[in-house]
């Protein structure tokens, strides 16, 4: 019995290997995986007796040699296909599949930035006004989409600076704007929600102050609700103590209707009365959103939500904030933390995107002095000012990926 060790990348490259060395009545006797692939033990003139085939001592002669050659060819081909399928196999075949869709994939990436380069270049070549427009507003951080949107708009022989005027105000057209004065003119029942750590706190300081320079400290109200915080109902008490504002800190969400219910019940309420509602700030992937948000919008049918987010925040980050507090249906939003921003682009683009009115922002931690009416131009302004400073810049590579599969509907 003639026995050969065969060694391989894969299992396939191995009995490749057999086939050209041994022929087609080589048997597989063993197989492992080695650190550098495969090891295949195969033989070829081997005993049956010592591999186990059942042979006769004595011929009968009844039995043709035909029929016991076709005996021994059935167990070599049964016993190969034993071998073959072995699970050392299995996984090799695995591996083989595997890194032949790595491959595709790779090769499929390959023709598409290709492609997508070509039409980039052609769109460069036959409207250089759109392309360089796609280039500024993706450096000023606004989203694919309405990047797209705004440059189709645009007709070709415009020239540069309109081109630029044009597109900022359509952007800034689409931004927006709830009317500041109303909480302070004529008051209301707010409540603040949004992620934590992005300045609700802060922002109620900002508003009670305003409210007390405006209209004195009378018919103010300030709640907190937020137990996860530490040391939060302590700062909502130890606000209203310097302003000779009442709060109330409540241990749960759920007792907030009664007290809302009383505070318009009372003597009071033919007045104007500011109420602002201090919520616990949640992730937008928090489990227990859901509960939160069905306690306090059945809280009180004069309630207002406002969500406020952070303008540092990472526009899918944004953008999360807005679907995960989409039942609260809030009527309004604040950005704050605009002297932490980098990028004002993609904030704006969630702006556009969720079509709920900016009716603040904030600018720092002066009370109430960094505490500022939305105006839009502004934050166009602020967002070309941030790209400008941070040296903002995007390769041919990265526009040609993003924009070169539609450059056909924007020649």
């Amino acid at each position: 019995m003639k026995i050969r060790h065969y060694y391989a990348r894969d299992m396939r490259q191995a009995l490749k290997q057999v086939r050209e060395a041994q022929g087609p009545d080589a048997v597989i006797m063993s197989s492992r995986r080695t650190i550098n692939g495969v090891e295949v033990v195969a033989a070829v003139d081997f005993d049956e007796a010592a591999v186990g085939l059942p042979v006769a001592q004595t011929v009968n002669p009844a039995q043709s040699a035909t029929e016991t050659t076709a005996d021994i060819q059935r167990w070599k081909t049964a016993h190969a296909a034993t071998q073959v399928a072995t699970p050392e196999a299995q996984s090799s075949q695995t591996d083989n599949t595997a890194e032949m869709s790595a491959e595709l994939m790779t090769l499929r990436r390959m023709l598409e930035t290709q492609l997508a380069t070509l039409a980039w270049n052609d769109l460069n070549r036959r409207a250089p006004l759109q392309t360089a427009m796609l280039k500024e507003l993706t450096e000023l951080g606004f989203s694919h989409s309405l990047v797209l949107d705004v440059v189709s708009q645009i007709p070709a022989k415009t020239d540069w600076q309109a081109a630029q005027r044009m597109a900022l105000a359509m952007i800034s057209k689409q931004i927006k704007v709830e009317d500041q004065q109303r909480w302070l003119d004529n008051g209301g029942m707010v409540a603040f929600a949004g992620p934590t750590g992005v300045g609700k706190t802060s922002l109620i300081a900002k508003l009670a102050a305003r409210w007390v320079m405006q209209n004195g400290a009378a018919n103010l109200v300030m709640i907190s609700t937020d137990t996860l915080r530490i040391g939060a109902h302590d700062q909502i008490q130890n606000l209203g103590r310097l302003m000779g504002v009442p709060t109330y800190c409540l241990d749960r969400i759920s007792d907030l209707p009664s007290l809302l219910t009383n505070l318009s019940d009372s003597e009071r309420s033919s007045q104007r009365r500011l109420i602002l509602i201090d919520t616990a700030g949640l992730s937008q992937r928090d489990a227990r959103l859901t509960t939160e948000f069905a306690r306090l919008s059945q809280s009180h049918p004069q309630l207002e939500v406002s969500l406020v987010m952070s303008a540092s925040t990472q526009a899918g980050a944004l953008d999360e904030t807005f679907h995960s507090f989409a039942a609260l249906k809030p009527q309004s939003c604040v950005l704050t933390k605009l002297d932490e921003a980098t990028s004002l682009g993609g904030a704006l683009s969630v702006l556009v995107k969720h079509g709920v009115p900016l009716a603040y922002t904030c600018e720092g931690q002066s009370i109430p002095e960094d505490l500022l009416p939305a105006r839009v131009h502004r934050l166009i302004a602020r967002a070309v000012e941030l790209a400008r400073l941070s040296g903002a810049s995007t390769d041919t590579e990265l526009l040609s990926m993003r924009f070169g599969g539609v450059a056909h509907a924007l020649a």
